[in-house]
């Protein structure tokens, strides 16, 4: 009787499967696109963020949305008390603020948003004594920041909030709580808006004791970008690579790879976002060979586009590639004052090289510093890296 039984059960349920085979047979795929079981969440797309201050938004003119996902509008000032800064004075609007408001990025914003470019807003403050009485009450200065923010993120179309303070003092542990607590009292209030929270943060934070907790950090924001970039910058001592990918304690005090290393250790890859420059550093030399001692005061931001121009009107500068920093040099002799020019500089080869590192890092993508600085090509790479 008992195998009568099994066997009755057996025809049912094979049938019932039957059934619901012919009726879903979606569920029983392998191999179309419409597995339902057994797909894969798909893999994470790399960001590309550009970064487009205020001051370079007239020589701005590509159409940038071949190049980049993110389209970031540097920056509004936020006050010590953390509103934004409108006025500088009671008749002089903050730069930023009023680069915003009076229209003169309403194409370059409109542009985007068409071309399916989402909109990012820098919010900055680089005032270490400012930074200080920001802090000093963290919830309450957060929670103004993003009451005073929303409005006009809301109006503008911006859907991510980029956080940029750089404070350059030494930090108490007190500083760096409150620092995390203003963070993290930002990202729980865009959370419910579905708005990412990506958090700046320098080479210098990675090694010593600052303001910004990297690893805390890591935590709290969506994203974390290294400004790998100012290695060497127009004070600097001795002359070098502006970012340069390798090298550090042999031809670099410091490095990309170095910096990145550090960072991976503490935050997950792929919140990470590599800092990318199109500009370097000019400075004058009493010598004529790479390294040398700088002669104070002469060092100069250097864009890409300016530093091409230079070589196509200077017959006697000519570019040389460093295989270890990935980035290029001129050195060339100044006639009139009997010193020599030197010039470091990343170029096509240098962005193809930060590309391919932060594939194979794994890291969740990069930032471009800044749009208008570029040159004829050096975003050409960008292309294939947005692609995949």
């Amino acid at each position: 009787m008992k195998i009568i039984i099994i066997c009755l059960f057996s025809l049912l349920l094979g049938g019932t499967s039957a059934y619901f085979f012919v009726i879903h047979p979606e569920y029983f795929s392998f191999t179309t696109e419409r597995t339902i079981l057994f797909n894969k969440s798909p893999e994470q797309a790399k960001k590309v963020i550009g970064f487009l201050p205020y001051w370079l938004v007239s020589k701005a003119k590509k159409d940038y949305s071949p190049y980049i996902t993110n389209l970031t509008y540097f920056a509004l000032t936020i006050d010590a008390d953390g509103k934004i800064l409108r006025l500088t004075s009671p008749i002089e609007s903050e730069p930023g603020w009023y680069s915003l408001s009076s229209g003169k990025m309403n194409s370059r914003l409109k542009e985007a948003k068409d071309k399916n470019i989402d909109l990012s807003l820098t919010v900055f403050n680089g005032d270490s004594d400012m930074i200080d009485e920001l802090i000093s009450d963290p919830i309450n200065h957060a929670d103004n920041l993003v009451s005073d923010v929303m409005p006009i993120m809301k109006k503008y179309g911006f859907n991510e909030l980029n956080l940029d303070i750089e404070s350059t003092k030494d930090a108490t542990d007190g500083a760096r709580e409150n620092f995390n607590l203003f963070v993290q009292e930002i990202k729980q209030k865009l959370k419910p808006l579905n708005i990412n929270l990506v958090v700046d943060i320098t080479g210098r934070d990675l090694i010593s004791k600052e303001l910004i907790d990297p690893a805390k950090i890591g935590q709290i924001a969506d994203y974390v970008m290294v400004m790998t970039y100012d290695f060497h910058y127009a004070g600097s001592s001795v002359t070098g690579a502006v970012a340069p990918l390798s090298g550090a304690g042999v031809t670099a005090e410091y490095d990309v790879e170095s910096a990145i290393g550090i960072a991976k250790k503490v935050i997950s890859a792929k919140k990470i976002i590599l800092g990318v420059p199109l500009y370097g550093y000019g400075w004058e030399t009493v010598k004529d060979v790479p390294h040398s001692g700088i002669i104070p005061g002469t060092g100069v931001t250097m864009s890409s586009n300016k530093i091409e121009d230079l070589l196509k009107s200077c017959s006697t500068c000519s570019a040389s590639f460093d295989p270890i920093s990935m980035e290029s040099n001129i050195i060339y002799k100044d006639t009139k004052t009997n010193t020599y020019h030197q010039l470091f500089f990343p170029d096509n080869s240098s962005t193809k090289a930060k590309l391919d590192y932060a594939n194979k890092q794994g890291l969740g993508g990069i930032g471009i510093w800044a749009l208008g600085y570029e040159g004829e090509n050096i975003l050409d790479p960008l292309r294939e890296y947005k692609g995949n």
